[in-house]
């Protein structure tokens, strides 16, 4: 085992735990504020694949790295949708009028 490939695996297993840790302490009300930001936070792994996407140079390269350019991608939208279903739930709703104030509206005289 090289040093490097140690030193990612710590930096992996820390990354559980402390994710693991932070989602099990945060209250249910804001689990969707805090996915639609780590979503979006998905940014950074779309500009890390085109980095490595630069260095590949095989045929398993390649795939790896439209496979990780898929889901990153995929998180970012996502992050984005959700927090826009989020914020519209913040937003004033518009009320609905029956027929009869839809013709007094079409026809005010």
């Amino acid at each position: 085992m090289t040093p490097l490939l140690f030193s990612d695996i710590t930096v992996f297993v820390l990354s559980l735990l402390v994710g693991f840790e932070v989602i099990t302490k945060v209250p249910a009300t804001l689990h969707t504020p805090l996915m639609s930001g780590s979503n979006a936070i998905h940014g950074v792994v779309v500009i890390g694949v085109m980095i490595l996407a630069a260095s590949a140079d095989s045929t398993l390269g390649y795939i790896v790295v439209f496979v990780a350019a898929a889901f990153a991608a995929m998180n970012v939208v996502g992050g984005y949708v959700v927090t826009d279903r989020m914020l519209e739930m913040f937003r004033a709703r518009r009320r609905s009028t029956g027929p009869a104030e839809q013709r007094r509206e079409a026809d005010p005289s």
